[in-house]
């Protein structure tokens, strides 16, 4: 009997872990099918916004079925939306995301306070090797992405893995935020780069 059980905690540990790897940042294989799993029902959970925008109550329950956390009821996300997961983002109070945006939410993504996203805003955690015969063998690993309180984010930005921006930051449209950004300043262009204090 003992046998058994030790047999079955292993097994469960062995289908969990690259999950475990990939939220420790460590290099994990993609197609795992515990992975292709939870990404699947990420899908159907962001499909579901589409189904209930138009009823308040349904609309709410559903971003938070998606969402890892969600501070209040007052977060707004318009569809069509793309997250890898759902479950490994986090959003703070009057959250706000506009049309077409994409969350590859292989790591930790942390949103702030009033943070409004433009359409078509990407966040990428993800990372795929440099070395092509890693690559091959489907390893990647992940970073965390954090974004800070009063942040506007505008059309078409992309934010790359393992970035922190810090609170009261404008990102002009377009851009793309390969390093951190400090509180209180507009970046704008690629690689985006601090234009003004505020």
């Amino acid at each position: 009997m003992a046998d058994t059980n030790i047999s079955t905690e292993a097994h469960d540990e062995q289908y969990y872990a690259e999950e475990k790897k990939m939220l420790a940042g460590e290099m994990y294989f993609g197609m795992d099918p515990y992975l292709t799993l939870l990404r699947e029902q990420g899908r159907h959970k962001a499909a579901n916004l589409a189904l209930s925008r138009d009823n308040p109550e349904a609309f709410n329950k559903a971003i938070k079925e998606l969402l890892g956390t969600v501070a209040d009821d007052k977060a707004i996300i318009e569809s069509p939306v793309y997250f890898d997961y759902g479950c490994n983002t986090h959003v703070g109070e009057r959250f706000y995301m506009n049309t077409m945006c994409v969350i590859l939410d292989c790591a930790r993504v942390d949103i702030g306070d009033d943070v409004l996203f433009g359409p078509g805003v990407h966040i990428y955690t993800a990372e795929h090797p440099t070395d092509p015969k890693k690559r091959l063998e489907g390893l990647e690993s992940a970073r965390p992405v954090k974004i800070g309180n009063n942040v506007w984010v505008g059309g078409n930005a992309v934010i790359l893995p393992g970035v922190t921006i810090g609170n009261n930051v404008t990102v002009g449209a377009g851009s793309v935020v390969t390093k951190d950004v400090p509180d209180n300043v507009v970046v704008v262009g690629n690689p985006a780069k601090v234009v003004k204090q505020v």
